[in-house]
């Protein structure tokens, strides 16, 4: 008869594997607006909504580093990024998913060679998303803030990803819902050819917007060299355009609770001093040109309310997760980062865009890292007092 002692190394394993496959499953709770219109609904997991037309997954500052990577990257948070990835696809059963922003770490400081890396990574790491609708938008840490940026390099990068067009923005319907993305560190810039070509495709979707073959009689459009951005006056009611992709937030979208919910944390906080500065020799995610914090400036925000009328923003850059409401009644949330670079609990968001206009948000958890390191370093102890108790056993044994 085996003995237990004997099976117990086993059963750890074995524990070991049902807890990872158990952890890597997002915890997902629908968002009611801060205005107080939200959808009564319940949520029903895998299950649609009445009359539902597309849900779309969103996540953002993936933060990966190619063969820049670290051990603890590339053998522990690449393998469970991987698995949340898969397990949300699994458990969410999305269209879409869209990554609004900061794929790379360090992006602006690549070569083409070493960007190539980093995609590759990303393929791998996307699993059974790569059979879905993708669409990526770049972020500061991609292509750098305005003293770094260069149009040809933003052209380059912009070619490898899906509906991009030469300047880092792009436009498409899917399931009968509209989607704008803009280049959105641009807008940063003042005189920036860059930008000018941002503000041409803002000026081309509006204009596609209002239905206006004409030229307009009032306040045209004109990229001014100054810094200032001009509009046509429209009627159009708030809300009736489409849904607007950005990497950065726009002004006025941080309050106390959205700047608590932003702050980093450090990863693995909570895990005692000296126990794991072994797992530090690859590099923490750098920090990015702009502070965490940092939202488009007043004028280019009026500008888009004017020129798009957005239906729902959706921007990312701040690694927390913000639900906000602005003053014409639009709704603006920010997508948390999916990554244990960022933040000790990161996260994503599910919207599901409905018939009636009507769009339900979700936000979604994932295990903290310093929980999931605390189960492994308890696993090793265990591995290794049943080790010591059996090979004392043995010994015992032998004596006798």
């Amino acid at each position: 008869m085996v003995s237990w002692k004997s099976m117990l190394p086993l059963l750890i394993i074995i524990g070991l594997v049902i807890f990872e496959e158990r952890v890597s499953i997002p915890s997902c709770k629908i968002v009611p607006r801060d205005d107080g219109n939200e959808i009564e609904i319940e949520d029903v997991g895998v299950d649609r909504e009445v009359d539902s037309e597309l849900r779309v997954m969103m996540v953002a500052n993936l933060l990966l580093m190619g063969s820049e990577a670290g051990y603890m990257n590339m053998y522990f948070r690449d393998s469970y990024l991987a698995k949340f990835f898969r397990k949300s696809f699994e458990r969410l059963n999305p269209d879409m998913l869209i990554v609004l922003g900061d794929i790379s770490a360090i992006g602006s400081e690549l070569t083409k060679s070493r960007w190539l890396s980093v995609l590759q990574q990303f393929q791998r790491i996307l699993g059974p998303f790569l059979a879905l609708p993708l669409h990526v938008i770049l972020g500061d840490r991609d292509i750098g803030d305005c003293s770094k940026l260069n149009a040809k390099s933003v052209k380059w990068l912009a070619t490898n990803f899906p509906g991009l067009d030469s300047s880092g923005c792009g436009a498409f319907d899917i399931s009968n819902i509209s989607f704008v993305s803009l280049n959105a560190v641009a807008l940063l810039c003042g005189s920036n050819d860059l930008r000018f070509s941002i503000e041409k495709v803002i000026e081309r979707e509006s204009l596609d917007l209002h239905g206006d073959a004409k030229a307009p009689t009032e306040r045209s459009y004109e990229p001014s060299r100054s810094g200032h951005f001009g509009w046509r006056e429209t009627d159009m009611p708030s809300g009736s355009g489409p849904v607007l992709l950005l990497h950065f937030p726009l002004h006025g979208t941080t309050n106390k609770d959205c700047e608590k919910n932003n702050l980093p944390r450090s990863p693995l906080s909570s895990v005692p001093d000296g126990w794991l500065n072994w797992l530090h020799s690859r590099e923490i995610g750098r920090p990015g040109p702009y502070e965490l914090l940092h939202t488009l400036p007043p004028n280019a925000t009026e500008y888009i309310f004017q020129a798009l009328k957005p239906r729902i923003i959706f921007t990312a850059h701040s690694n927390g997760f913000c639900d906000h409401t602005h003053e014409d009644g639009t709704r603006e949330v920010t997508v948390p980062a999916m990554t244990w670079d960022a933040r000790d609990d990161p996260g994503f968001v599910v919207a599901t865009f409905g018939r009636n206009r009507a769009v339900i948000v979700r936000q979604c958890s994932l295990p903290k890292e310093s929980h999931v390191i605390m189960v492994y370093i308890s696993v090793l102890l265990l591995l290794v007092l049943t080790t010591l108790v059996a090979s004392k056993s043995q010994l015992t044994n032998l004596q006798r």
